[in-house]
Order: structure tokens, then C-alpha cells, then sequence
């Protein structure tokens, strides 16, 4: 059962409010909250804090909060950053126990301002009051009208009550993708700057939004994430009762993650397991603002509902060849109809015209525009149809626009399948937007907000079934280890290791004088490799300590006379040599896990070889995955179609590396406070069904941790 800190759910739905620092004047930050509190129709009491006034705003005007009749809410300080620390005891000692903090010149103005923001949340929790903020713009509520928050463009952009809450760390952030809902139409019930996240985060304030069950959607944007088990809570409870989060996480860039840094005094988290985290609990990542509300729409419509196979309908060719290309670009393959629904398509449509997908209507849907229902109808019953794009290119006089928006948004009632349209002029895409049907300006909007429904949904469901099936053991860790002392075990070490945990490893020996060497090489032959082992020296071919295909009993031993003289010149110790047995398969494959503090741990695979770091193409998963976890990743990699078997060859034996994969999450998340990191590279795996073996490990064994 999720619990939600009352104090949070307060700051949504106050009965009361006191402005601290309150102002006459409504374009100053003090002033502003309560112009809005009175013109958005906030049915609470409002308590104006100001002793030289006895109004405010036509608001009764106390002199301090210890004057008041009651203990409010919350309290909204908006005073100078010398004097919150001072606000904040007086709220303390009047009973408020939540405060939105507007007050600026703490954490986001360096390491002065570090200090001031440490000591105000130290101060804060001892005395039992939570922080939105500082630096916050503030919390906005247009169901309840309870808007405390300075941003200027509620007064430029007219506020609707809608399905939709947006959660910000940013100010500009939060009024961005507001202003832009509001364009379309679409109303929104929260927008929240919370600024600084020194006490409450914007993961607790996405909570407090997500318990809200008309809430539909929730859009976030998250500069620094510092308590990821509190923001899976929030997607939890969003994907419960079928809700959509978006997320747009910036600072994925070197440059973008400094200015984050620099913005909020942020902690920057790694980039790729931001990605990892956001996909195991079903949170969609955007790429920028425009890309975290395009889809609002078709979530409304739709819901998230899984869908792979699109049909195209248009009445212009050319739209449909666009629409081909630019959903092949995004991985959406177009639907192959059955027989039997192009016979139909082909009694509705005149001879010319393309009974097939995309489908052409043709100009002659200016003559007969009820062939427009009927196409839908033939199109609906269709099993390999899942989703639909309808392209408007040019609907003027003669067309019958009110009825095309009708029949589409009948069509998407009685199917309840994803259907976008997209038409470039503004008089049909309000007849299709009145009708209730998603539209967009054009086709490569319409399309990625497709893509992102119906593979949003497909992580939300994958997410679900993790969620169920995982144990109390694998929650999100919470922050705290600061620093490690770690030991490098050797590769003999390492190997057996992940032997016990499961992964296949190559047969090999251990051997401690050339006698041994050779006798193994006979066990592993007929050609092996004979590679020095010492932790001392975790990167052996560097150093000309790896001899590949010895075959004779000559090699072999020369091998081991060699790797011992070159560590003795080193000045390492040597724990042995050992002689692997030489194995061959189709492709080598790297995986890594690595224990973070906020996230958990977490294991890369990637494409083999010396240039993974360079060519970055490589896939991070969150323990607990599963095996199929790891096959949808692998997918998406560059080399993809490659593995998937080219020019004759067959397909690699990827189960053998999600096998491998999940073998070491488990074995690492079990031993989270012994294992601190492991290196397998390279897994080799052969052909489908052959199987693989890991060659070569390191694993970083923890010795002690600091809290």
C-alpha cells in the first residue's frame, strides 16, 4: 500500500492559504498568488501577511502568522532568502506544516547558497514542515483554483480544469508545456515548479499528482532525479489505474547535464541507467517539450493500448508514400491486409484507386464522401489492422469535412484502436479536434505520437508483469554509499564466480608449473589459450600475457615460461596461469554490471570487442528483467539485424545472453553489499541454439562500505 505524506496532498487541495510577504501589487512575486487565488475562484480562506497593511488585494491583511485565526494549510513565503529561515520558525510554532518557498538565493547560486539550503531543510524537518522549493515557482490547482504560483502566463494563457498534471523542477518548464495543452485545447488540472527539490521532490510531488484518479496523464520534467524508488511509486500507482507518465529528463548531453547542474544545484545521474529506470517502470522519455505533450491527445483518446501493424488511409498517394517512409524510420511496420478486407476495400473504392496499405481514396472522395465511412468500416474488422493514420492533405469546399470527423470519431468509439489524423489546414483540424479525434498539423507528428502510445503502452505492460512478479528484495535501493574500498579478484576467481551464479563459462584450469599447463592442455585441447592470471593485472593482452591456439605441448609450455617471466619483470604477483580451452562461436558479446546507489544494480550488454566504449551501442537493464526483457532491448541495438542473421548466416544465440544476462543481475542484486562491479568481456555466443560461454571476467569484490 503506497502511503502519501498528508503534508504533500495539502499543497494540492489547501482549505487555506497564508501569503507571506504579501503585496498590493499583483506583478510582484508576493502579489501575484493572491491576484490569482481570488480571479481563479479559490473557495478557501486567504491570509494575507503584512503588517503595514490591514487589505491586501481586498483580502483582510494579518502581521504576522501568529495574528491569524487558524493554522492555514500552507503557507506561500514570498520574502527576501535573509528571512525565510526566520518564516519557516513562524510557521513551526502556528501549526503550518507545508510551505511553498518562492524566496531565491540558495542552492541554485553556488556554495554559499548550498549551505543556506542545507541549514533551512535541517531546520525545516526538525520542526515538521515540508518545503516545496526553494527557488520554486509554486503549485497550481485550476480545479480548486488554489493557484500558488508566480508565473506570468496563467494571465497570458487562460486556465481550464483537465485530465492532465505537469510536474517541473523548472519554472519555464512547467508553463512550456502547459501553454502548449492549452493551444490544443486540452485542460490542465496541476502545473508545479518546485525549483530547488531541497525538501519535498518533484518524485513526491509526481505521487501526490498520481493519487488524483482523474489525473490521465502526468508530464514531468526532472533535472536531477535523487530518490528514484519514490518516482517508481508514482509511476505505480499511474500505471494501477491506467494513467500515462511522460517524462522529459534533460542533461543527457555533457553540456546539458553542467547547465542542469548549474540550474539547481542538481546531482547529475547517469544517463543510461536514467533510461533503464524510466523503462522498467513504464515511464516514457521524451526528447524535449514538444516531444512531452505531442501524444497528450491520443493518450486521452485511446488510453495505452499495445499496437504494432498501421494502416495509412488518405485520398493522395503522396501522403501515403510519406507516411511509409517516415513509419519505417520509426520502427512501425505497416499492416499487410487480409484478403478478404482488400476485396471488400476494392467493391468501395473506384478501379484506379489503391486497394492496398497505405490506401488511397483518391480525389474521388470529393464525389462520393461516404466512401470515406465505408472504407473505415471494411478497414475495422481487420486483425492484422491495429492502428490507424488518416491523412488529410486538402479538404475545402465539396468535402464533407464534419462528416469524415464523425465518422472517424465513430470509428474510434466502436474499435477503441489508436487513430490520428493529420491535416495542414486549421478548419479541419478543428472539425476532426471538436469531434474528439487526435490531429495533428502533419504526418510525422501524427505518426511519432503512434509510435510513442503503443510502445508506451507495451512498456507498461512489461512493466506490470515485473512488478508482479518481483519480490520485496528488489525495490530501489536508497542513497548513501559514498565511497568503496574494492579488491579485484583474479580471473580464475572471477570465472568461478559467475560459474556458481549460473552463466556458462568456458572449460578451463588453473595451473601452477608447465607440467600443469601441458596436462590441461591435453584434458581441452586440441588448441587452447594460455593467458597469465593475476588481479594485479586485470588487462592481460596489454601486456602480451595472452597466447591464442597453442596446439602442441611446445607452445604450451613456452606459453607458461613466458607469462611468468613477463609478470615477474612487472613486479606482480602471480596467482597461476591458466589454459582455457580455445572456443569459437559467431559473435562476442560484452555485459557489465554495476551496483549504483540510487538505481540498484544494473547490467549492460553491448556489442564485443576493444571499441565498446567508442561505438556505444549498448542496451542497461534494471534488476529484476527477465530473459525476454533482454531480447526486446537487444532489438533496438544498431546491430540488430546483424545478429538476426545477414548474407547467409544464421542467427546468433542471443537466449544464451539474456540468459547470461539475468544470471548476473540476480547473482549481483543478492550480493549488493559484497559485489561492486563485474566485467564479462567477452561473452561468446554461436549460432541459434548453440549456446556461448564467457572467456574472460573481472569482478570488483567490495570490502567495506561508508554510510
Amino acid at each position: 500500500m503506497i502511503q502519501i505524506d498528508p503534508r504533500l496532498m495539502a499543497l494540492f487541495q489547501p482549505r487555506s492559504v497564508a501569503v507571506v510577504g504579501a503585496t498590493e501589487d499583483r506583478n510582484r512575486v508576493g502579489g501575484r498568488p493572491l491576484h490569482y487565488l481570488r480571479t481563479f475562484g479559490f473557495e478557501g480562506k486567504v491570509y494575507p501577511i503584512n503588517p503595514k497593511r490591514d487589505t491586501v488585494q481586498g483580502f483582510r491583511a494579518y502581521a504576522s502568522l501568529e495574528d491569524l485565526p487558524e493554522a492555514p494549510d500552507v503557507a506561500v513565503i514570498a520574502v527576501g532568502g535573509d528571512h525565510v529561515q526566520g518564516v519557516l520558525r513562524q510557521c513551526a510554532a502556528r501549526g503550518v506544516r507545508s510551505a511553498v518557498v518562492m524566496s531565491s538565493g540558495f542552492g541554485e547560486t553556488g556554495p554559499e547558497g548550498v549551505k543556506r539550503q542545507s541549514e533551512l531543510v535541517t531546520e525545516a524537518r526538525a520542526l515538521g514542515v515540508r518545503l516545496v522549493g526553494p527557488n520554486a515557482q509554486g503549485v497550481a490547482n485550476f480545479r480548486s483554483g488554489a493557484v500558488l504560483n508566480f508565473s506570468t502566463m496563467f494571465m497570458e494563457v487562460p486556465p481550464q480544469d483537465g485530465p492532465v498534471a505537469v510536474i517541473s523542477q523548472s519554472g519555464a518548464a512547467s508553463v512550456m508545456p502547459y501553454a502548449l495543452l492549452r493551444e490544443r485545447g486540452i485542460g490542465v488540472r496541476y502545473v508545479v515548479a518546485s525549483g530547488n527539490d531541497a525538501d519535498v521532490s518533484v518524485s513526491e510531488l509526481a505521487l501526490a499528482a498520481a493519487a488524483d484518479p482523474e489525473v490521465r496523464v502526468l508530464l514531468l520534467y526532472i533535472e536531477s532525479l535523487a530518490d528514484p524508488a519514490v518516482l517508481a511509486q508514482a509511476a505505480a500507482l499511474a500505471r494501477a489505474r491506467g494513467a500515462a507518465v511522460v517524462a522529459l529528463k534533460s542533461g543527457r548531453s555533457a553540456h546539458g547535464a553542467k547547465a542542469a547542474a548549474s540550474h539547481t544545484g542538481a546531482m547529475v545521474n547517469d544517463d543510461a541507467l536514467v533510461d533503464a529506470f524510466f523503462a522498467a517502470h513504464g515511464i516514457w522519455r521524451a526528447d524535449d517539450v514538444h516531444g512531452l505533450v505531442n501524444a497528450v491527445e491520443l493518450y486521452l483518446a485511446c488510453g495505452l493500448r499495445s499496437a504494432r501493424r498501421l494502416v495509412v488511409m488518405s485520398h493522395s498517394g503522396a501522403v501515403g508514400v510519406v507516411c511509409a517512409d517516415t513509419a519505417e524510420r520509426l520502427g512501425v511496420a505497416l499492416a499487410e491486409l487480409e484478403p478478404g478486407t482488400v476485396q471488400a476495400l476494392a467493391r468501395i473504392m473506384p478501379g484506379f484507386a489503391t486497394a492496398q496499405n497505405p490506401v488511397d481514396l483518391t480525389a474521388s472522395l470529393l464525389s462520393d464522401g461516404s466512401m470515406f465511412g465505408r472504407t473505415l468500416d471494411a478497414l475495422a474488422g481487420d486483425p492484422q489492422a491495429d492502428m490507424f493514420l488518416i491523412g488529410v492533405p486538402v479538404a475545402g469546399e465539396g468535402y464533407d469535412v464534419p462528416g469524415m470527423a464523425a465518422d472517424t470519431a465513430r470509428f474510434l468509439r466502436r474499435t477503441g484502436k489508436p487513430v490520428v489524423v493529420s491535416a495542414p489546414q486549421p478548419a479541419v483540424r478543428a472539425a476532426f479536434h471538436a469531434a474528439g479525434v487526435p490531429v495533428f498539423g502533419h504526418e510525422t507528428d501524427a505518426l511519432a505520437a503512434l509510435h510513442q502510445v503503443t510502445r508506451h503502452a507495451a512498456l507498461v505492460q512489461a512493466a506490470s508483469l515485473r512488478e508482479a512478479d518481483a519480490s520485496p528484495a528488489s525495490a530501489v535501493p536508497a542513497a548513501g554509499r559514498d565511497t568503496r574500498r574494492t579488491r579485484t579478484l583474479s580471473e580464475a576467481e572471477s570465472l568461478a564466480l559467475l560459474q556458481s551464479a549460473g552463466v556458462p563459462v568456458v572449460p578451463h584450469r588453473l595451473c601452477h608449473s608447465a607440467r600443469e599447463a601441458v596436462q590441461a592442455w591435453q584434458e581441452l585441447g586440441p588448441d587452447v589459450v594460455v593467458k597469465a592470471c593475476s588481479a594485479a593485472i586485470p588487462h592481460k593482452s596489454e601486456h602480451g600475457l595472452v597466447f591464442l591456439d597453442r596446439r602442441s605441448e611446445e607452445e604450451v609450455r613456452g606459453a607458461y615460461e613466458e607469462c611468468v617471466a613477463r609478470v615477474r619483470t612487472l613486479g606482480q604477483p602471480l596467482e597461476g596461469v591458466l589454459v582455457a580451452q580455445c572456443v569459437r562461436g559467431q559473435r562476442e558479446f560484452a555485459l557489465g554490471v554495476k551496483q549504483d546507489p540510487l538505481f540498484g544494480t544494473a547490467v549492460m550488454v553491448s556489442d564485443g570487442g576493444k571499441y565498446v566504449e567508442v561505438l556505444k551501442d549498448f542496451v542497461v537493464l534494471l534488476h529484476p528483467f527477465s530473459e525476454q526483457d533482454v531480447l526486446d532491448r537487444l532489438a533496438t541495438l544498431r546491430i540488430a539485424p546483424i545478429l538476426a542473421g545477414v548474407r547467409g548466416e544464421p542467427p546468433v544465440d542471443l537466449q544464451v545472453v539474456a540468459k547470461a544476462a539475468v544470471a548476473l543481475g540476480r547473482f549481483a542484486a543478492a550480493r549488493s553489499g559484497q559485489i561492486a562491479s563485474i566485467d564479462l568481456n567477452p561473452l561468446i555466443a554461436g549460432a541459434a541454439g548453440a549456446g556461448g560461454w564467457a572467456v574472460d571476467a573481472i569482478i570488483e569484490q567490495e570490502e567495506s562500505r561508508h554510510e
